[in-house]
């Protein structure tokens, strides 16, 4: 079967010559059982080169099983992949066979492989060299013949610098590497794409299809595309279904595009509490509750700094102060041995406060860190302690889901609380 023959097969639109190159080394190994590793970003169409290569091979008779790992909970992932025994765990009420059972003899597709934990990942690699599992719940070792592929939008060579993702699964996986090119690395696809989808909603939706200028031309291929093919289909379809006008100039264009630039926010790079750019967008609720609290901190620094501009001589000889029940208590009351003398060449850092009750300004010697990965840490601590240690009230509670903030627990080295 041609290249072409291929494509319309499977409706893959473009010519672009790094996405021929990957559907040629599609072709070339789907006649083998050699694992694939399929690289590219959220929405580029990895699965329909899984696809391809089942289709394309001896198992195509066989069952053919797409498996999203970041979408099934860390505690029942092993059950849905390698089964389990009845009584195995709480809810296994009877015995369970799991995909690579039921898929025995065709194909299994591993899609956000990354997501997948590292215990779930030493039971994978047994499966690729020794073609063995054993159930939960279960010591039978069994045997299955299955075909794998696997997929990711996320760097796995870096995942195995840091620790999260297994370095011999990774070169297990990676025999036959597919790297599926990004919509802007495409750029000549990008009107055929949108000229195709459009005709397909114009006949969905019984209307005319919609027609583009040159200048909203020349804004569609100049666009990133971060959500790739997939967001450039919903573009299509928003403009089919809610544009009055079907032909679009350039500034009706733009309404329909969001400004990713304006709305992205920076990402904290290196250490071990980096957060990436993927990453961050799901995290953004936690982020907010962080920078509002270092707003809180700037403002009473502010405070602290505009009372020193008005009285120098604070700076020279700033008391520190202690409260307790309402009483306030210098230092030098406290120990009458402390030379307060060696506070005179530091810049004390302190919180200004009032006091309610006796409108006494309160000075407190403290160290306080702005980092934003400490004040997420800390944010988490609370959370846990205030509901107990219940993950999932707790991730509610921060705006994350129940499967980040395991992530971050493990990150920031938390014990359970």
């Amino acid at each position: 079967m041609d290249q072409q023959s291929i494509k319309n097969r499977f409706g893959i639109i473009g010519n672009a010559p790094a996405l021929n190159h990957a559907l040629n080394v599609a072709v070339q190994v789907a006649n083998t059982d050699l694992s694939v590793l399929i690289n590219g970003e959220s929405g580029v169409g990895k699965e329909v080169f899984s696809q391809i290569i089942h289709s394309l091979s001896a198992r195509k008779h066989n069952p053919f099983i797409a498996v999203n790992c970041g979408a099934i909970p860390e505690g029942t992932i092993d059950s849905e992949l390698f089964g389990h025994e009845k009584g195995s765990f709480t809810g296994a009420v009877d015995s369970r066979k799991g995909y690579f059972e039921t898929v025995n003899g065709g194909t299994i597709f591993l899609d956000e492989i990354g997501e997948m934990p590292l215990g779930t990942q030493a039971r994978l690699l047994r499966v690729l060299e020794a073609g063995e599992y054993i159930r939960v719940g279960s010591s039978k070792v069994q045997k299955t013949d299955v075909r794998v592929i696997a997929a990711s939008n996320k760097d796995l060579l870096e995942y195995t610098n840091k620790g999260k993702f297994r370095e011999d699964l990774y070169y297990r996986l990676n025999t036959v590497p597919i790297r599926v090119p990004a919509l802007r690395d495409r750029k000549e696809d990008i009107l055929l794409l949108f000229r195709k989808f459009a005709t397909d909603f114009a006949d969905r939706y019984k209307s005319p299809s919609i027609q583009l200028n040159d200048e909203a031309k020349n804004i569609l291929i100049n666009y990133q595309w971060p959500g790739n093919v997939r967001e450039l289909k919903n573009i299509a379809e928003q403009i089919s279904v809610l544009s009055k006008d079907k032909s679009i100039n350039g500034e009706q264009l733009k309404s329909f595009l969001p400004e990713h630039n304006n709305t992205r926010l920076p990402a904290i790079s290196g250490g071990p509490g980096a957060v990436s750019q993927a990453e961050f967008a799901n995290e953004r609720e936690i982020l907010y509750k962080l920078f509002f609290d270092m707003k809180k901190d700037v403002n009473e620094l502010k405070k602290m700094f505009y009372d020193l501009v008005q009285n120098p001589s604070m700076g020279q000889h700033m008391p520190v102060y202690t409260h307790d029940g309402g009483n306030v208590t210098s230092i030098k009351e406290i120990n009458p041995t402390i030379n307060t003398n060696t506070f005179s060449n530091a810049t004390p850092s302190v919180i200004l406060r009032n006091d309610q009750h006796n409108n006494i300004q309160q000075h407190e010697d403290i160290e306080e860190s702005l980092s934003i990965v400490d004040k997420e840490k800390e944010l988490i601590i609370k959370a846990l302690k205030k509901h107990r240690g219940k993950r999932r009230d707790a991730s509610v509670d921060l705006g994350i889901s129940e499967r980040t903030l395991y992530r971050k627990l493990k990150e920031y080295d938390i014990e359970h609380l």
